[in-house]
């Protein structure tokens, strides 16, 4: 990740050491550091040591070839991200096709010529910096977000709880890859509006008055409110904002109900009501054991929470259903 004043850096990867030159020659007024390697296994070294802002890789390599390394890329975290444009000799819909299809970002055809060479790699690496300063800005939330939460030690771990229970139950439910990672984020900062509420009512034993449930009503709105410049894009503060909605209608802070609701915002409601239940969220609020917060999640399944949802949650995320609780009649889960 480029940050500050420090250059931002291109990898050139081609088997013909000349080409290199060449290209390099090519950027050398873009005002980028520009590494070389001349094959695929170089170039995933160079990577591994220090990620580049963009990839430059040529298709025909021996040993490894241009494709192969892009997926490579593509398929790791810590690069996933890096812009990549194929540089191949190969014109054909097919060859663009494979290129895209591999993971990349854009492809050049050779000859390379200059002023199209400098046009996509200027606007790749804005593109590049956008993405960096969107991770940075997530890291500041999540960094705020576990301050509100070690304010007080019965919420101490419990948004990575909720955030873990949230991607299986996401994964289980047959979300798309993007949303089962909005679903993730959401969870991991869904308590942030509360560092709009005053410590009194957070660590306050007794249970709240009128005027104090109304201020933890506002926390599912400030909280989309500040992630709103975070990846909205895939429904992060709609997640966030209706994470307290009843499938029954009767949530906030909207009033929605039903299919009004996105999935990711009934997963999010779900894992975060069982751990508030099981790790004793509120002071005032015991700890309760597993079998009673599951018999709540289905006493209210239908009317808080989605029937369906609620029966996933119970045989993929908890994986193992206890016996029903003396007095409680439920179907069997199998």
């Amino acid at each position: 990740m480029t940050g500050g004043n420090e250059k931002q850096m291109v990898l050139v990867v081609d088997d013909v050491v000349e080409n290199c030159a060449l290209v390099a020659d090519y950027l050398e007024n873009l005002g980028c550091d520009i590494v070389t390697a001349n094959s695929g296994a170089e170039a995933l070294a160079v990577m591994a040591r220090a990620a580049p802002d963009l990839v430059l890789l040529d298709v025909e390599m021996p040993g490894m070839s241009g494709l192969e390394v892009c997926r490579k890329i593509k398929a790791d975290e810590a690069t996933s991200m890096v812009p990549v444009v194929i540089v191949t000799a190969y014109s054909a819909v097919d060859d663009r096709v494979a290129a895209l299809e591999a993971g990349a970002d854009d492809f050049l055809a050779k000859p390379v010529e200059q002023t199209e060479l400098v046009a996509r790699v200027h606007s790749l690496l804005r593109v590049k910096t956008l993405y960096d300063s969107l991770v940075q800005t997530e890291q500041v939330v999540f960094a705020l977000a576990r301050a509100v939460e070690a304010k007080d030690k019965f919420t101490e771990a419990h948004s990575e709880r909720v955030a873990h229970h949230a991607r299986r139950l996401a994964i289980a439910a047959g979300l798309e890859p993007d949303t089962v990672a909005a679903t993730y984020f959401a969870a991991r900062v869904h308590d942030i509006g509360k560092i709009g509420v005053p410590d009194g009512i957070l660590s306050k034993k007794e249970a709240l008055a009128p005027d104090e449930v109304a201020v933890m009503r506002t926390v599912p709105v400030l909280g989309a409110e500040i992630c709103k410049p975070l990846r909205s894009s895939h429904g992060i503060t709609e997640i966030i904002r209706h994470q307290k909605e009843r499938v029954d209608g009767t949530g906030y802070p909207d009033g929605l109900s039903g299919d009004a609701i996105s999935g990711p915002a009934k997963i999010l409601a779900i894992c975060d009501a069982y751990d508030s239940m099981v790790s004793g969220e509120r002071a005032e609020r015991p700890q309760m054991a597993d079998e009673r917060a599951r018999a709540v999640l289905l006493r209210q399944a239908g009317r808080a929470f989605d029937e369906k949802l609620v029966w996933l949650f119970f045989n993929k995320v908890l994986q193992e259903p206890k016996p029903a609780v003396a007095g409680l009649h439920r179907r069997p889960v199998s």
